[in-house]
């Protein structure tokens, strides 16, 4: 039997979050709306295996592939992907998952189809169009943000909005998670500015500086932001950007960061 797209547990958290349904007109209804499950699932479908909207099978139940992409737009607006990135960063710290004792940055970069916002040459591809992946997990590689831009910005320039962006993690009695202690970064971010910035918010920076030799130690704590970045490609729809709108495929990020955060969640639970 085929693996679910989309299982019972993560529709059981996902379905409370969705905006309601418009109220249709009673005397010309018109055609009923898709169900929202079966939306979703082509959603997930056209993240997983990279395919184009109009080529979403039919067969799959979930309408149109300009249906879902509209669905999903929609549901971006309404806020839905970053509240459900709390809840399972919350469950995820209810589980006792959630490392603290330091955070991880760092950026990759991907080829982007044609122009479009928060794209730029790529200086690792023959300056061809491309986009850059920011983001920022914990100890364990569990992301906690994630930022969109071209792939001509420098890393440390994202430094500081990736602290930013980092959302409260509750899960506990108590205050929630914001702000970390210690951010370990490569030598993209080396920036003495950055250092007193962090160090001015009660972070202390550990960061790879230029000009020196290999070998400072950091590699045996940043691998796990690596790991994450390569669990993020294994969706077909983050190696390659195709969307023009950066809105469309910072949803497709957002979105993978959940799916990666709700793995572990349940290898979690299956370890018990």
């Amino acid at each position: 039997m085929a693996k679910p797209i989309l299982d019972d547990e993560l529709w059981a958290l996902i379905e409370p979050l969705l905006p309601p349904p418009k109220l249709r007109r009673t005397r010309y209804p018109g055609r009923k709306p898709l169900d929202n499950r079966a939306v979703l699932t082509g959603i997930l479908f056209i993240l997983q295996t990279g395919l184009r909207w109009d080529l979403l099978p039919r067969e799959m139940g979930c309408g149109s592939g300009m249906s879902c992409w509209r669905r999903l737009r929609d549901w971006q607006a309404a806020g839905v992907w970053e509240q459900l990135h709390e809840v399972l960063l919350a469950r995820l710290r209810a589980a006792d998952q959630i490392d603290w004792s330091r955070v991880i940055v760092d950026s990759s970069s991907i080829r982007a189809v044609g122009s479009g916002p928060k794209t730029g040459p790529n200086p690792t591809d023959r300056a061809r169009p491309g986009s850059k992946h920011h983001l920022v997990t914990e100890a364990q590689g569990i992301p906690l943000a994630v930022i969109l831009t071209g792939a001509n910005r420098n890393d440390v320039t994202q430094l500081l909005p990736l602290i930013d962006a980092i959302p409260p993690i509750r899960g506990v009695r108590g205050r929630p998670l914001r702000k970390p202690q210690v951010i370990y970064a490569d030598r993209g971010y080396d920036s003495e500015p950055h250092r007193q910035q962090l160090r001015a918010r009660g972070i202390e920076p550990v960061i790879a500086r230029r000009r020196t030799e290999h070998g400072s130690g950091l590699g045996k704590f940043r691998w796990v932001v690596e790991r994450t970045h390569a669990w993020l490609h294994n969706f077909c729809r983050l190696r390659i950007r195709f969307e023009r709108r950066a809105d469309i495929h910072e949803v497709f990020l957002k979105l993978g960061c959940t799916l990666v955060c709700w793995n572990i969640f349940r290898r979690t639970e299956q370890s018990f």
